[in-house]
């Protein structure tokens, strides 16, 4: 029997006041949306919120389909530890950016998790999303969880799409994933985060830890 916390992650974070609360919750990495989105986020508040942050806090941040070098500057300017892709990006480009890599696939089926082997070993890990047509992330819609656990073999997982404060610790029970990713499921509107909702969804994961699960987990490296 295993059990462990998984890293917790909080995206879509447009505030100064809501990064500084998750990370005194305890969060291990926090996200900012540098692609069209409703939780958009211009570069120079994300370089003032990474700036701010306490020791051991990581920073990703979203594009989808952008200019390579684009990404690379932005990334830089904004101080960030990860880049997280999350449109049509090719392992090519995913091996080319000099950066830590999360690959987010948009899961409608199993045949989505089969297409992850192209990016085995382009990728330091990958964020599982709900597929909606028309929506690159952020759908506040979950997926057949039993195709994240399966979708371990191609690396570290990171389960994201429909989590909230009341399904979190079941997700992390189903799944062993080696982290989860939250946006709309702690907010009161898009790129606001509810206060309440992050510190119970922070709660929860971490009651996880204390929970039996009968798969054990991939080594962490997302650090």
């Amino acid at each position: 029997m295993f059990s462990s916390i998984p890293k917790i992650k909080i995206c879509g974070i447009t505030r100064e006041a809501d990064a500084q609360f998750a990370a005194s919750l305890g969060v291990d990495a926090l996200g900012f949306v540098l692609a069209e989105s409703s939780r958009r986020v211009d570069p120079h508040v994300v370089r003032k919120i990474t700036l701010s942050l306490p020791p051991f806090v990581s920073t990703v941040g979203v594009f989808v389909d952008a200019d390579m070098d684009s990404v690379s500057q932005i990334a830089a300017f904004c101080r960030l530890d990860w880049i997280q892709l999350h449109g049509n990006e090719t392992p090519d480009y995913c091996k080319a950016l000099d950066f830590r890599l999360l690959k987010a696939i948009r899961v409608k089926d199993r045949q989505s998790v089969e297409l992850m082997v192209v990016y085995k070993g382009c990728v330091n890990g990958f964020v599982l999303d709900t597929y909606v047509k028309g929506q690159q992330g952020g759908t506040g819609k979950a997926f057949d969880w039993t195709l994240a656990r399966e979708a371990g073999k191609y690396g570290p997982v990171i389960l994201s799409g429909g989590l909230t404060p009341e399904n979190v610790r079941e997700a992390i029970q189903a799944v062993c994933p080696h982290g989860v990713d939250v946006s709309s499921g702690v907010e009161s509107v898009p790129g606001i985060k509810d206060h309440d909702k992050m510190r119970r969804f922070v709660e929860q994961a971490m009651k996880s830890g204390s929970d039996s699960v009968s798969k054990p987990k991939q080594a962490r490296n997302i650090t």
